[in-house]
């Protein structure tokens, strides 16, 4: 399996952007691909997902502040965040999981590579 390594996390004020990449060391084949985010004391939870350019999911927390995005030619699959808010606050992975579990890809159980995680903190 290939390894999964993010970059772009930071620190921001409310209302400030962070743009999230997540590079794969190799190519993942019939894969779909993701970010969830974790804070301590709570379940990791899915926040986007992306099957091939063709589909997207998102989470009904980030609807319409976050995009997920993915460039094939460089295994590379990007988050940007928008108008952040404290409550993004949170430990942000990359995963990657079969595409036979898409209809469940918001779930971590469905995810079978996991990066090791980019912190994001929001905060005035």
């Amino acid at each position: 399996q290939g390894q999964l390594m993010e970059s772009g996390g930071g620190s921001v004020r409310p209302g400030g952007s962070l743009r999230l990449s997540c590079e794969a060391s190799s190519t993942l084949e019939d894969v779909y691909w993701g970010w969830f985010r974790q804070v301590p004391g709570k379940d990791r939870e899915g926040v986007a997902t992306i099957r091939g350019n063709l589909a997207t999911t998102i989470a009904r927390s980030v609807k319409d502040r976050f995009t997920i995005s993915q460039d094939d030619a460089s295994n590379t699959v990007h988050l940007q965040m928008t108008n952040l808010k404290p409550e993004d606050t949170a430990m942000y992975y990359c995963a990657a999981g079969p595409i036979s579990r898409w209809y469940s890809s918001l779930s971590p159980a469905s995810i079978s590579v996991w990066g090791q995680g980019t912190q994001v903190t929001v905060s005035s």
